[in-house]
Protein backbone atom coordinates (compact mmCIF):
# COMPACT_ATOMS: atom_id res chain seq x y z
CA UNK A 1 0.00 0.00 0.00
CA UNK A 2 1.32 3.55 -0.64
CA UNK A 3 1.48 6.32 1.79
CA UNK A 4 2.05 10.00 1.88
CA UNK A 5 4.32 11.49 3.63
CA UNK A 6 4.31 15.09 5.24
CA UNK A 7 5.00 17.12 1.77
CA UNK A 8 2.17 15.11 -0.01
CA UNK A 9 4.80 12.81 -2.06
CA UNK A 10 3.98 9.37 -2.59
CA UNK A 11 6.04 7.15 -1.12
CA UNK A 12 6.39 3.20 -2.52
CA UNK A 13 6.89 0.44 0.75
CA UNK A 14 10.24 -1.02 0.76
CA UNK A 15 11.10 -4.11 -2.01
CA UNK A 16 8.63 -2.55 -4.75
CA UNK A 17 10.64 0.20 -6.28
CA UNK A 18 10.70 -0.83 -9.68
CA UNK A 19 11.08 -3.52 -12.20
CA UNK A 20 13.57 -6.11 -11.28
CA UNK A 21 15.79 -7.42 -14.02
CA UNK A 22 14.78 -10.16 -14.45
CA UNK A 23 11.39 -8.84 -15.45
CA UNK A 24 12.89 -6.48 -17.77
CA UNK A 25 14.77 -9.08 -19.50
CA UNK A 26 11.22 -11.12 -20.25
CA UNK A 27 9.52 -8.67 -21.58
CA UNK A 28 12.55 -7.98 -23.79
CA UNK A 29 12.46 -11.56 -24.81
CA UNK A 30 8.91 -10.96 -25.89
CA UNK A 31 9.65 -8.30 -27.79
CA UNK A 32 12.50 -10.07 -29.45
CA UNK A 33 10.18 -12.79 -30.77
CA UNK A 34 7.56 -10.76 -32.19
CA UNK A 35 9.69 -8.96 -33.54
CA UNK A 36 11.58 -11.76 -35.16
CA UNK A 37 8.11 -13.18 -36.21
CA UNK A 38 6.88 -9.79 -38.05
CA UNK A 39 10.08 -8.97 -39.43
CA UNK A 40 9.63 -11.88 -42.12
CA UNK A 41 6.07 -11.72 -42.52
CA UNK A 42 6.25 -8.24 -43.25
CA UNK A 43 9.22 -8.68 -46.37
CA UNK A 44 6.70 -11.53 -47.64
CA UNK A 45 4.35 -8.95 -47.66
CA UNK A 46 5.96 -5.97 -49.13
CA UNK A 47 7.38 -8.52 -51.88
CA UNK A 48 3.14 -9.80 -52.55
CA UNK A 49 2.14 -5.99 -52.70
CA UNK A 50 5.06 -5.12 -55.35
CA UNK A 51 3.91 -7.96 -57.47
CA UNK A 52 0.84 -7.59 -57.38
CA UNK A 53 1.54 -3.87 -58.30
CA UNK A 54 3.62 -5.00 -61.04
CA UNK A 55 0.50 -7.18 -62.62
CA UNK A 56 -1.63 -4.26 -62.23
CA UNK A 57 0.81 -1.83 -63.86
CA UNK A 58 1.48 -4.23 -66.71
CA UNK A 59 -2.61 -4.71 -67.40
CA UNK A 60 -2.66 -0.98 -67.25
CA UNK A 61 0.36 -0.18 -69.42
CA UNK A 62 -1.54 -2.67 -72.45
CA UNK A 63 -4.94 -1.41 -71.97
CA UNK A 64 -3.57 2.11 -72.39
CA UNK A 65 -1.53 0.82 -76.00
CA UNK A 66 -5.13 -0.45 -76.96
CA UNK A 67 -6.65 2.82 -75.91
CA UNK A 68 -4.06 5.27 -78.03
CA UNK A 69 -3.85 3.13 -80.44
CA UNK A 70 -7.87 3.57 -81.08
CA UNK A 71 -7.57 7.01 -80.63
CA UNK A 72 -5.08 8.54 -82.24
CA UNK A 73 -5.55 6.47 -85.36
CA UNK A 74 -1.46 5.11 -84.97
CA UNK A 75 -0.32 1.59 -84.10
CA UNK A 76 1.19 1.64 -80.82
CA UNK A 77 4.17 -0.61 -79.77
CA UNK A 78 4.67 -1.91 -76.18
CA UNK A 79 8.36 -3.30 -76.15
CA UNK A 80 9.06 -5.84 -73.49
CA UNK A 81 12.67 -6.75 -72.23
CA UNK A 82 12.72 -9.79 -69.96
CA UNK A 83 15.97 -9.29 -69.15
CA UNK A 84 15.85 -5.78 -67.86
CA UNK A 85 12.18 -6.15 -66.51
CA UNK A 86 11.13 -3.39 -68.07
CA UNK A 87 7.96 -2.26 -70.26
CA UNK A 88 7.84 0.15 -73.05
CA UNK A 89 5.01 2.47 -74.25
CA UNK A 90 5.60 5.43 -76.35
CA UNK A 91 9.36 6.15 -75.00
CA UNK A 92 7.94 5.68 -71.58
CA UNK A 93 9.64 2.87 -69.47
CA UNK A 94 7.96 0.82 -66.78
CA UNK A 95 10.05 -1.10 -64.83
CA UNK A 96 9.30 -4.14 -62.90
CA UNK A 97 10.57 -4.65 -59.37
CA UNK A 98 13.08 -7.10 -58.46
CA UNK A 99 12.81 -10.72 -57.85
CA UNK A 100 9.69 -10.72 -60.28
CA UNK A 101 10.25 -12.55 -63.42
CA UNK A 102 8.99 -11.61 -66.84
CA UNK A 103 9.11 -13.63 -69.81
CA UNK A 104 7.41 -12.43 -72.92
CA UNK A 105 5.35 -14.08 -76.14
CA UNK A 106 5.33 -12.04 -78.65
CA UNK A 107 4.84 -12.51 -82.42
CA UNK A 108 8.54 -13.39 -84.32
CA UNK A 109 8.02 -10.66 -87.06
CA UNK A 110 7.66 -7.76 -84.77
CA UNK A 111 10.09 -8.93 -82.29
CA UNK A 112 14.61 -8.69 -82.12
CA UNK A 113 16.65 -10.03 -80.14
CA UNK A 114 15.81 -10.56 -76.96
CA UNK A 115 12.96 -7.82 -76.77
CA UNK A 116 9.15 -8.87 -77.77
CA UNK A 117 6.74 -6.13 -79.37
CA UNK A 118 3.12 -6.36 -78.77
CA UNK A 119 1.60 -3.55 -81.42
CA UNK A 120 -1.77 -2.74 -81.08
CA UNK A 121 -3.77 -1.47 -84.40
CA UNK A 122 -5.90 1.43 -84.53
CA UNK A 123 -8.82 -1.18 -85.94
CA UNK A 124 -8.91 -2.59 -82.46
CA UNK A 125 -7.07 -5.44 -82.62
CA UNK A 126 -3.48 -6.38 -81.92
CA UNK A 127 -0.33 -8.93 -82.85
CA UNK A 128 -1.65 -10.93 -79.72
CA UNK A 129 0.66 -12.25 -77.29
CA UNK A 130 1.50 -11.72 -73.65
CA UNK A 131 3.44 -11.67 -70.83
CA UNK A 132 4.22 -14.04 -67.55
CA UNK A 133 4.99 -12.39 -64.53
CA UNK A 134 6.31 -14.74 -62.30
CA UNK A 135 6.76 -14.34 -58.28
CA UNK A 136 9.70 -16.14 -56.06
CA UNK A 137 8.05 -19.34 -55.87
CA UNK A 138 7.21 -20.11 -59.59
CA UNK A 139 3.81 -19.21 -59.13
CA UNK A 140 2.39 -16.33 -61.13
CA UNK A 141 0.03 -14.42 -63.93
CA UNK A 142 -0.07 -14.70 -67.63
CA UNK A 143 -1.18 -11.32 -69.10
CA UNK A 144 -2.71 -11.92 -72.58
CA UNK A 145 -3.76 -9.53 -75.21
CA UNK A 146 -6.37 -11.25 -77.91
CA UNK A 147 -5.08 -11.10 -81.38
CA UNK A 148 -8.57 -10.15 -82.91
CA UNK A 149 -10.29 -7.32 -80.03
CA UNK A 150 -6.95 -6.19 -78.58
CA UNK A 151 -7.97 -6.95 -75.44
CA UNK A 152 -5.89 -7.38 -72.02
CA UNK A 153 -6.65 -10.41 -69.95
CA UNK A 154 -5.18 -12.15 -66.74
CA UNK A 155 -5.29 -15.81 -65.20
CA UNK A 156 -3.53 -16.86 -62.50
CA UNK A 157 -1.22 -20.18 -63.10
CA UNK A 158 0.42 -22.24 -60.19
CA UNK A 159 4.37 -23.03 -59.86
CA UNK A 160 5.08 -26.29 -62.00
CA UNK A 161 5.76 -29.17 -59.77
Amino acid sequence: MLATGDSGAVRCPRGSTGFSLLELMVALAIAGLILALAVPASTTLYDNIRYRQAVRDAVTLFASARHLALDTGRRQDVVVDPEARTLTLDGRTHALPAGVGLTVHAARELSGGREGVIRFYPEGGASGGGIDIETRGGGGVKVVVDWLTGGVEQERYAASQ
